[in-house]
C-alpha cells in the first residue's frame, strides 16, 4: 500500500523597498528514503535567478541556491513535488525492549554499529536544544530505571501533547526549552526540540525532523487551499529498529500521512528558506502557503 502525495510550498516576500540582490538556500525537496520516494519536483523563484545550484548537505538532505541580481520589490520562491510514501507507523508493543540506559551505554561506548558518526553526533547539544535543569526536571518521571526505550518514547510524546498547549504565534525560532515549559505552550517545532532535549540529556540520540503532515477538514468542510504548514517532529534511535520517528505535537508515531523533507540536529539545520538580501531600507512582510493533498485531487496545484 501507499499514498501519492501532491505538495506546494511558495514563501513570498514584499520588500518596503528595492532589493538589489536576494541570495538564499531553500531545504523544499522531499528526500528519498526507503518508504518515500520523490516522483518529481521542481523550484521556481520570481524573479528569475541568475544562478542556482543543486547540492546534499552533511545530513543528506537536498537543497537549492538561488541568487537573485535583478531589483525586485517582490521575491517568490515555490516548490512543487509528488511524492509517494509506504511509510507505516511502528507498533510499539513490537519495538525492541531495550531499556533507555543499555540504550545509553551503548552510545557512549561506540558500540552502535555502522552509523556510529549519526548516532553519536544525535546526543550533542545544538544551536536550539539545550539540556538543562528545568528539562531534566521535567523529564526525570519519564526516565524510570530500567524502563524500555520504546515506552520512554510513548511516554514523552503523550505528556508534551497532554500537558503543554498548542499555541500559533507563542514562541519564535529563538525560544528555549526552559521557557517553554515556564509559558506551557508552543508550536511542533518547540515539542520537537523538547523532546530531542529530553533524549539528549538522558545520554540517547534524537533528532529534528522537518516535512509536513496532511490535514484532513472536518466532514462536510473544504480543505482551504494554502492553509497546511510545515510540521517537524523527532526520529530517536533504538538499537535494533534504526531511526523510529515520533510526533509529539499529535502523541503518534509517524506514518504515510507524513512526507519527509529533511532532519537534522535542530530546526537550525533544516530551515525551509534561509539567505541574505541587499536593500537601502529595513522592512519586509512574509506569507507562506501549503498545500499537501493527495495527487491530482486538487487541478489548481
Amino acid at each position: 500500500m501507499s499514498r501519492t502525495y501532491d505538495l506546494v510550498h511558495r514563501t513570498r516576500y514584499v520588500y518596503t523597498a528595492p532589493v538589489t540582490g536576494s541570495y538564499g538556500r531553500t531545504t523544499t525537496t522531499p528526500r528519498d528514503l526507503p518508504d518515500q520516494r520523490c516522483l518529481t519536483t521542481a523550484l521556481v523563484v520570481d524573479p528569475e535567478p541568475a544562478d542556482t545550484a543543486a547540492h546534499t548537505d552533511w545530513f543528506g538532505n537536498r537543497t537549492t541556491y538561488y541568487a537573485v541580481t535583478t531589483p525586485h520589490t517582490e521575491l517568490v520562491v515555490t516548490a512543487r513535488s509528488r511524492v509517494e510514501v509506504t511509510r507505516v507507523a511502528p507498533d510499539p508493543a513490537t519495538l525492541p525492549d531495550h531499556a533507555w540506559e543499555t540504550v545509553a551505554e551503548r552510545v557512549a561506548t561506540g558500540a552502535v554499529g555502522t552509523d556510529l558518526l549519526a548516532v553519536r553526533e544525535a546526543v550533542l547539544p545544538s544551536a536550539h536544544v539545550a539540556t538543562t535543569d528545568a528539562v531534566r526536571a521535567w523529564a526525570a518521571p519519564t526516565f524510570t530505571a530500567g524502563r524500555p526505550l520504546a515506552e520512554v518514547l510513548v511516554e514523552l510524546a503523550h505528556r508534551i501533547r497532554t500537558e503543554l498547549a498548542y499555541r500559533s504565534g507563542s514562541t519564535t525560532v529563538r525560544t528555549t526549552q526552559d521557557e517553554l515549559l515556564a509559558q506551557g505552550a508552543g508550536v511542533c517545532q518547540d515539542f520537537a526540540h523538547l523532546m530531542i532535549a529530553a533524549l539528549r540529556a538522558h545520554g540517547l540520540p534524537a533528532r529534528y525532523v522537518s516535512g509536513y503532515i496532511e490535514t484532513r477538514p472536518r466532514p462536510g468542510r473544504e480543505k482551504l487551499r494554502g492553509a497546511d504548514a510545515s510540521h517537524a517532529w523527532v526520529a530517536a534511535w533504538l538499537p535494533g529498529a534504526g531511526w523510529v520517528d515520533v510526533d509529539p505535537t499529535n502523541d503518534r508515531f509517524v506514518d504515510d500521512q507524513y512526507v519527509v523533507l529533511g532532519w537534522g540536529r535542530d530546526y537550525d539545520d533544516v530551515p525551509p528558506l534561509r539567505g541574505v538580501i541587499f536593500t537601502e531600507r529595513s522592512g519586509s512582510s512574509l506569507t507562506v502557503e501549503v498545500d499537501l493533498v493527495p495527487a491530482g485531487s486538487d487541478p489548481f496545484l
